[in-house]
Parts: C-alpha cells; structure tokens; sequence
C-alpha cells in the first residue's frame, strides 16, 4: 500500500468506518499475515512515542519516560487482551465474529492510532490547545470508528450492542490489566518494571 492509499484509507475510515470494516474483513488475512501486521502496528506505535518523547515535543504520549521496548510489550499485551475479549463478550452478546476478524479491525485502528500520534505532536509543536482539540477529536472518533468496527465484525445490526461491548470490553480489560501490574508489582506511585 503506498502513502497516499493509506491516507485515503484513513480517511475513508473517518467518513464511512462500516464500508471500511466490510472492505478489510472481505481481505481475509491468514494468521500469519494478522501477525505480522500486529507485530508491526506494536513497533510502530513504540517508535512513535518513544520518537514523541525524545524529541521533547509539548504533550508527549506520555507524562514519564518508558522505553520503546516496555511500550511495545505493553501494547502488544493490550493488543492480545482486547482481541479476546472483544471476541468473547460479543458472542456472550449474540455475535458472530471471529477473533481474526476483530483483530485485523484492531489493528487497523492501531495503525491510525500512530497516525494520530505524529499529528497530535505537530499541532503540540504549533499549539497546545490545538492539539488537546485535536486529542479530544481523535478520541470521539475512534469511539465511532470503533463502535461500527465491532457491529460490523459481529453482524449485530445494533450500534447499541456495539456500543455495549465496547463499554464492556473496556472495563474487562482494565481489571485484566489492573491484575496483572499487580502481579507485576507496578503500583500507581512507582513503577518496577
């Protein structure tokens, strides 16, 4: 894909989110080609916030400096999580999609969270306000985006089911998280990673 389809792509994905879900789910990637593209959606988000926070940008990815290493396995493991549960819960729910399905979708998404992050810097760079417009933007949109990836991947036919899983799916993932830093040993005071 060259730069100028995935910024049509992205864009497409922005005005019309269902017609892009169908349009990547018809592509029917095998396991290797989903990790593979998992695998290079992680690094790159890594990069990219690890490039933000070098650079000393206003409104860095993050308030404290974590490794591009540690970034990656942490996103790789959110990754993972939010796949299976997205899965799972939306069978609970009546769907039907495939875990392959939800993660080709998610990490469609991730590609357009790195997108998103070298915009967010630039406009940091020019204006901080114009850049928590645009974080605050970012955030609305992928909610929607999200919200028709799920009821397209499920075939619920119901934004409000969506809606459903994706509140669900959250807070599966933020007690699945929560246990396992406590497992970690990471507290909110300090980290010992």
């Amino acid at each position: 894909m060259t730069a100028a389809g995935f910024l049509r792509l992205a864009w497409q994905t922005l005005v019309a989110p269902r017609d892009v879900a169908k349009l990547l789910l018809s592509l029917r990637l095998g396991h290797e080609a989903l990790l593979t593209a998992l695998a290079l959606v992680v690094v790159l988000n890594a990069l990219v916030v690890g490039l933000i926070q070098a650079s000393g940008l206003p409104g860095a990815a993050l308030p404290f400096l974590i490794s591009p290493g540690v970034i990656a396995l942490l996103l790789a493991a959110m990754l993972t999580v939010s796949i299976l549960f997205m899965t799972w819960l939306g069978r609970i729910l009546g769907g039907q999609g495939r875990a392959e399905d939800i993660a080709l979708l998610l990490i469609w998404l991730q590609a357009l969270r790195a997108l998103g992050q070298i915009a967010v810097a630039l406009a940091a760079a020019v204006s901080g306000a114009l850049a928590s417009l645009l974080v605050i933007a970012a955030l609305i949109a992928g909610i929607w985006i999200m919200i028709n990836f799920l009821d397209i991947a499920h075939g619920f036919d119901s934004l409000g089911k969506a809606l459903m899983l994706l509140v669900l799916g959250s807070v599966a993932l933020v007690f699945a998280l929560s246990f396992v830093f406590t497992l970690l040993g990471v507290t909110p005071n300090g980290m010992s990673i």
